[in-house]
């Protein structure tokens, strides 16, 4: 059984208050294999231009992703974007955004693929989520999805239809309140997991996330940090911790969730210190295991009622 994993695949751009990029290799799909691979192999479904470097998908495929559900169009060009970052790092200017081979993907399940067990759907358009899910013969043990704001405004339709066959929703706090329609994001979770995930994950950037299941809640805070460079594949990153330990473990119950909450924001805390995937390439599992001893510091306490 085996991990699959759908995303872009891409050339990012970024400007931020601390330091400006060339174009990098970026993508959500990017991120997610790069993080995900780090406690177990991954199959990738994406699609690149003849431009993307050989050099980039020979660097996952010796992470053991496997590229055979990675489509190369060689006449054409990778998607592109860039972006420029305010001071709080929160907010961002989109600059350019060049769909290229992204625009008309239409992506295609290989064979060797149908013993997916998890299935991780990087943000990309709800039609192509969906139609990776329809083309799965058996239906994964746990699908996650992540998703924006962006297709909620022009893709809402599609997007409640793969909402009512994914498990885990990952989305940020502006996107729960656009969703649900409500400002409280207890009652947004509420709203949203009747649409059809059995858990809802609310990233809250350098405020930790919140996972939803049920009546239960649970809170795992962010690691404060002293430089921030770089928070463009935060999210994916977070996303690939998170699948990754789930499929490693196999275990998808609610108190597995949380430690794979601490996981995905382990390796996420790791991500913003450089620009691109640069950090990731960099860290070691003895270095993950490391910030996951920071997390386990920042979060525990004793306490004596008196």
């Amino acid at each position: 059984m085996s991990l699959v994993v759908v995303g872009s695949m891409a050339f990012d751009a970024i400007e931020t208050p601390f330091g400006k990029s060339d174009k990098i290799i970026g993508g959500a799909g990017t991120y997610i294999a790069w993080c995900a691979s780090n406690f177990t192999p991954v199959k990738q479904i994406s699609v690149v231009g003849g431009d993307f470097p050989q050099a980039e998908l020979d660097a996952l495929t010796a992470r053991n992703v496997t590229l055979e559900g990675v489509q190369i169009k060689k006449d054409e060009k990778t998607f592109f974007w860039s972006g420029k970052y305010h001071l709080d790092m929160n907010t961002r200017d989109t600059l350019v955004t060049e769909l290229n081979v992204l625009g008309d993907f239409q992506p295609v399940v290989p064979e060797s693929y149908q013993d997916c067990e998890f299935l991780m759907l990087g943000n990309l358009a709800p039609s192509v989520q969906l139609s990776v899910i329809e083309q799965l013969k058996t239906k994964p043990k746990l699908v996650v999805l992540d998703t924006m704001n962006f297709w909620m405004d022009i893709a809402l339709d599609d997007l409640k239809k793969v909402l009512a066959k994914t498990d885990v929703l990952m989305v940020n706090d502006s996107e729960a309140r656009q969703l649900s329609g409500d400002y409280s994001l207890v009652r947004a979770a509420k709203k949203i997991m009747q649409m059809g995930p059995k858990y809802l994950i609310i990233k809250k950037g350098e405020h930790g996330a919140l996972l939803f299941h049920e009546n239960s809640v649970f809170y795992a805070p962010a690691l404060p940090l002293e430089e921030v460079f770089d928070p463009t594949g935060a999210g994916d990153t977070f996303a690939g911790g998170f699948i990754g330990h789930i499929a490693k473990t196999k275990d998808i119950s609610f108190e597995n969730m949380k430690t794979a909450i601490i996981v995905g924001s382990a390796l996420a805390s790791y991500c913003v210190e450089k620009f691109g995937t640069e950090r990731l390439r960099e860290i070691k599992k003895a270095d993950i295991e490391t910030r996951l001893n920071e997390f386990v510091q920042l979060a525990s306490f004793d306490i004596a009622l008196v």
